[in-house]
């Protein structure tokens, strides 16, 4: 996928599903309801401390300071100095609950996000970045955990604390009170407008990190090469483009950020100049007491915290919803190989492969493979030989059920494929790619790919077959020598080795090799050789090679030419009809014209 496309693709993502989103971001919270339970009741206990505060100072000021009377000031005193200390009490209790929850949503949600990607077709992998999807398990789902953590049950105390104020101040004095409230309006005007830009910036920042995400995994994936053609500018360029890009989006936001703030402050400017300026004249009078005037200025400061806290926490549901737009856009992707409701379980296979009629593409506009037909006997080894691009990796896809045919039917032992569990038909194939991939781990992890327990006599056996206990065994470690991201330390064929040891150790009835013996000195490629005979014996085997010299042992040799079976036959049969293959064989010995028979 282009760049340009995985923009666009980004963006056309969620068009303001407020309320089905929050359902689904709700079902997250179900099992911790007690939690929230919990947080909220520690927060209104918090916030009805903090609503107490200003009616004790009124009392204290108006009965107690200004009459001179010191009679019960105390007891006052003692109750003010109660309040702060519950507020403290509750509020840590509140932080403490609401981000353990925060922590525990998110631990699920990604857990949830990761198991379906896992169980993905590789179809879909093929067409979108490593790094879109990375940014979707961190980035994204860390959003939502500042809106699990400090915003749900922080907006109820917020709210419970403007309703508890407007409460309060009616209930000293409704003339005054009511007077405060003419700024609601304009209040609410700058909130609706700030809400509004604010959802479109971070919509636009998730996308412009994501975009960043899945450029630098690919030119970290592929640094040697960036080095070898020299593209580190062209890179640089890109790079900067792409962050810029995100650069501008952010500062979009902090820009509407940092003009809704002050603009809040200057509101509540305003009212407190109502305040004093009708306040202190009705104190004059005597219509208002001082102790009524001091509680409203204290109650005005405490009014507009919350309401600037909800705008902030609705900039966090925003935030969140931009992220969780892409999440559950994500979980809902359906692409998967499924498994029957009833999948079939065999005690063992034979190993008989059948191909009919099988015609497959990735994609709507060019066929890969067009009426395959051919059948494997058990314990048959057979060659599938062809150019680049003839479609025959794709025959291994298949038969792995990496992918469904479009149409046609694959089978084992007489049962189409698409019967079986996934899990069990692959757990009986065993395949050695090129291009080996090697985790993170110990050698004798990599070897037992799967297993939490694995047997230290079947690895070593394993090691020892396929010819990789030589090189094992002089690792600092050996077997418990760690191996770094994608086995760098090794060489290629050290790594081809532990494929195969690996794929010993599983002990597949059905062995597929996939050019894997094609990257490999000579000295690796013989003992590859003596490894494959011992690994063949008595499996059905499927094996892909370019070099048809490592080939001539096979019973059968499937010459695939533009998706279509062209010629089958052993070496020396295909060799005596003078097609394709004789073709092939003498652009690869054109040198060697005396190995030609």
């Amino acid at each position: 996928m282009t760049h340009g496309s995985y923009m666009i693709e980004d963006e056309i993502t969620g068009k303001a599903y407020d309320t089905r989103l929050a359902r689904r971001l709700f079902q997250y919270l179900r099992p911790y309801l007690r939690y929230v339970a919990l947080g909220t009741v520690s927060l209104l206990v918090s916030s009805a401390c903090q609503l107490a505060g200003p009616i004790l100072i009124k009392i204290g000021l108006d009965n107690y300071i200004i009459p001179g009377r010191l009679e019960g000031f105390a007891h006052v005193v003692g109750l003010y100095l109660l309040l702060i200390s519950g507020d403290f009490i509750f509020r840590f209790v509140q932080i403490y609950i609401t981000n353990y929850l925060g922590q525990k949503a998110m631990y699920d949600l990604r857990m949830a996000l990761f198991r379906h990607l896992q169980g993905l077709s590789l179809k879909f992998f093929d067409r979108n970045p490593v790094g879109r999807l990375v940014t979707r398990t961190t980035s994204d789902i860390e959003v939502l955990n500042e809106l699990f953590s400090t915003g749900l049950v922080t907006v109820i105390g917020d709210l419970a604390m403007v309703f508890g104020i407007i409460i309060a101040m009616v209930w000293l004095n409704l003339k005054l009170a009511l007077l405060t409230f003419t700024i609601l309006p304009l209040l609410l005007v700058i909130t609706f407008y700030f809400r509004r830009k604010m959802r479109e910036g971070f919509r636009l920042v998730r996308t412009r990190i994501a975009r960043i995400n899945a450029f630098l995994q690919e030119a970290l994936s592929g640094m040697s090469v960036i080095q070898l053609f020299n593209q580190q500018e062209r890179n640089d360029k890109k790079f900067d483009t792409f962050n810029f890009d995100h650069l501008e989006a952010h500062l979009k936001t902090v820009f509407y950020y940092a003009l809704f703030f002050p603009l809040i402050d200057l509101i509540a400017a305003l009212a407190m100049a109502i305040i004093l300026w009708y306040g202190g004249l009705s104190v004059m009078n005597g219509t208002l007491t001082f102790g009524v005037l001091v509680a409203f200025i204290q109650y005005v400061e405490k009014f507009f915290k919350p309401i600037s806290d909800l705008s902030e926490k609705y900039n966090i549901f925003q935030a969140a919803l931009a992220s969780s737009e892409r999440i559950f856009g994500l979980l809902d992707t359906r692409e998967k190989i499924s498994d029957e409701p009833m999948p079939t379980y065999r005690d063992r296979i034979d190993g008989q492969v059948i191909f009919r009629n099988v015609q497959f593409s990735y994609n709507e506009k060019e066929q890969v493979l067009k009426g395959i037909n051919f059948k494997v006997s058990p314990g048959e080894k057979v060659a599938i030989v062809g150019s680049t691009g003839a479609g025959k990796t794709t025959i291994i896809n298949l038969l792995a059920r990496f992918y469904d045919p479009t149409e046609g039917e694959i089978s084992i032992d007489g049962i189409d494929i698409r019967r079986f569990d996934k899990r069990w038909l692959r757990q009986n194939i065993g395949i050695a790619l090129q291009d080996v991939f090697i985790f993170s781990g110990t050698v004798k992890n990599n070897i037992a790919l799967g297993e939490d327990n694995p047997s230290m006599r079947r690895i070593i056996e394993a090691a020892k077959a396929t010819g990789a206990l030589e090189f094992i065994e002089k690792l600092p470690g050996g077997f418990d020598h760690e191996l770094t991201e994608r086995g760098s330390t090794l060489s290629a064929g050290q790594r081809q080795l532990l494929s195969f040891a690996r794929v010993m150790y599983k002990n597949p009835r059905i062995l597929v090799l996939d050019e894997a013996t094609s990257s490999v000195d000579s000295h690796t490629e013989h003992l590859l050789q003596q490894a494959l005979e011992r690994l063949i014996t008595g499996r059905t085997s499927l094996i892909i090679a370019h070099r048809l010299s490592t080939i001539r042992h096979v019973h059968r040799i499937i010459l695939i030419h533009h998706g279509r079976i062209a010629e089958i036959g052993t070496h020396e049969e295909l060799l005596e009809r003078r097609g394709i293959y004789y073709s092939l064989y003498q652009l690869q010995y054109k040198d060697q014209e005396a190995v030609i028979p």
